[in-house]
């Protein structure tokens, strides 16, 4: 699945058709597409996995979900699997395998921008209050929960507890406070360190623990478990992690 900083690339992917109009719209997701047809696209808004293509009045919700992917200007996919191509007079942007859904740009001031660990709105002290109710979560959950922590995923989510030292299965609660501090802000480093290196096409050279099988620090076997209610896998070394 995609993680937020693959989601912010694709949108520097994508501004160029900003201020541009709709000249057509086609694909096989189950929305009106003619309304598309016309409209100007204002603005792309990015929240963790999700990308919102703003219009007047209505916008454009894409969610990759597992396996999604995107092209521009060239159709990359089989039309079976385009869920939304819109053209422009200067190219095209196509979705495959996706989630596309059309929302009200009202709908837009009701989401929790702060959240987002690459925004510029984001906040920690929001974090801290959240996690302050999950002290029976484990926190390989409470990474992933895009309520709290959007636009992490599992790459992230591994890479972060290897970095502070702490085991997926560990219990928010348990957690001393200066570390519940150190989880946060490692959430939103890695995820700045995790879009600068997949800018460079560098991402899996600096994995620390993610689908590796020697522990980094001590060479010890990692343990490659699913992990939490997400059931979601983790890679993780029992030496050079705490349980908590």
């Amino acid at each position: 699945m995609p993680e937020g900083p693959s989601i912010l690339l694709m949108k520097e992917n994508l501004v160029q058709f900003i201020g541009a109009k709709v000249t057509a719209a086609e694909g096989n997701a189950k929305i009106d597409k003619a309304l598309l047809k016309g409209k100007i696209l204002r603005e792309i808004r990015t929240f963790g996995k999700q990308t919102y293509l703003v219009f007047d009045a209505v916008s454009v919700r894409i969610h990759l979900l597992m396996f999604g992917s995107y092209s521009v200007s060239r159709q990359a996919k089989p039309v079976s699997r385009m869920r939304l191509g819109l053209y422009f007079k200067t190219g095209a942007m196509f979705f495959y395998t996706c989630s596309v859904k059309l929302i009200n740009n009202t709908s837009l001031t009701e989401i929790d921008w702060n959240a987002d660990v690459l925004s510029d709105s984001w906040d920690p002290d929001h974090a801290m209050e959240k996690l302050k109710h999950q002290t029976h979560s484990q926190v390989c959950d409470v990474l992933l929960d895009q309520h709290i922590f959007s636009g992490v995923g599992n790459i992230i989510k591994n890479e972060v507890l290897f970095r502070i030292g702490v085991q997926p299965e560990s219990l928010v609660g348990h957690l001393p406070p200066p570390k519940v501090k150190e989880l946060i802000a490692e959430a939103r480093n890695y995820s700045f360190d995790f879009l600068k290196w997949k800018r460079a096409f560098v991402l899996k050279k600096h994995w620390l623990a993610h689908s590796k099988v020697l522990c980094p620090c001590c060479g010890e076997r990692l343990t490659k478990k699913l992990t939490g209610k997400t059931k979601r896998r983790s890679f993780y070394c029992k030496t050079d992690q705490k349980i908590y």
